[in-house]
């Protein structure tokens, strides 16, 4: 277990960044972001605004394992990476893709509150033609169906050849019966939030519910943790982000270059769906793929995309209370 360093510390360095977005994502057109450094260098606490202290704090524990701590020996120095397409109207799906230079596959977001199969439909058709025949489709639903709704979208969809279909349902169960319905469709499923937002990450896996599993380094403690929970669940895994600053990705890279076997590109682009970063040097794909390497901010444009004084102090306070549920 990564060893707590006092909070004065983490604060000396703390910078607080508000970046925005290329375009909408999850309903949000900036993304704002706590970055300290530490002895090993750079590292990045960016939990979603929504999540209290108590789910918080596992991504402070696992900034705090990459500010302090060597991570786990690689296997790898580059790591493919898919591009991203956001819940955008059709005609916007070349402007998107254009932004990731040379990615062969592409995770859809589907299942957008507010619209209807018929939009995810034309999104993935739309992705498809871009990407020809030999390109890779994922799809990720965010939870956004039940077991019924996912079964009609993923057959509606099944015409797209997809690679896998991520978190379609909510449950464990739920993923169990849609992973069972979807047998002779061969539409693997895979397990994101069952398993990062899991009291339990491993229930997935023993409940025969996934085919692959999604990690995040963020919110499952660091790399250690999830190689441990990759291990056991014996699955493969594919390695995401959470729309991190390129520092944030370096951790993810880390964790990918680490795991054992990598046969699917990962999660790990989306500095392309930025408007602007912490680095001159974007950890952003080339050829379909981005280095392993730690990233050192810019002090000029922390300076530019500082948060205001107001989100600073939100912030502070946040990597507080955190600070004092993993010292406690």
């Amino acid at each position: 277990m990564t060893a707590v360093p006092a909070l004065a510390e983490i604060l000396d360095t703390l910078r607080v960044v508000s970046l925005p977005l290329a375009t909408r994502f999850r309903g949000v057109t900036r993304r704002e972001a706590a970055l300290f450094a530490g002895p090993e260098g750079w590292a990045e606490f960016s939990p979603f605004l929504e999540y209290a202290p108590d789910e918080a704090a596992t991504w402070l524990r696992a900034a705090i394992d990459f500010a302090w701590n060597p991570q786990p020996e690689p296997r790898r120095d580059r790591i493919r990476v898919n591009a991203t397409m956001p819940a955008v109207d059709a005609a916007r799906v070349p402007e998107i893709l254009a932004r990731f230079d040379g990615c062969r596959t592409v995770k859809i977001k589907v299942a957008e509150r507010g619209q209807v199969l018929a939009d995810d439909i034309a999104r993935v058709r739309a992705v498809r033609e871009q990407l020809g025949p030999e390109g890779r489709i994922r799809v990720d639903a965010n939870a956004g169906w039940n077991v019924d709704e996912a079964e009609r979208a993923l057959h509606a969809l099944s015409e797209f050849d997809l690679e896998y279909a991520e978190q379609p349902c909510a449950s464990v169960e739920e993923l169990a019966e849609i992973r069972t319905r979807l047998a002779d469709w061969d539409i693997p499923v895979a397990a994101d939030e069952s398993v990062r937002k899991a009291d339990d990450p491993l229930a997935v896996a023993r409940a025969g519910a996934a085919d692959v599993l999604v990690v995040k380094a963020q919110p499952l403690g660091g790399a250690r943790r999830a190689l441990d929970i990759v291990e056991r669940a014996g699955l493969p895994a594919v390695v995401s982000s959470a729309i991190d600053t390129s520092v944030g990705l370096a951790q993810g890279a880390h964790l990918a270059a680490a795991l054992p076997e990598l046969a699917h590109d990962c999660g790990l682009g989306t500095a392309s769906l930025l408007a602007a970063d912490v680095t001159g040097e974007p950890l952003s794909a080339e050829s379909g793929a981005i280095p392993v390497r730690r990233v050192e901010p810019d002090p000029a444009l922390l300076d530019r995309h500082a948060a205001p004084p107001e989100r600073r102090a939100w912030w502070i306070e946040r990597v507080g209370a955190c600070h004092a549920l993993l010292s406690s």
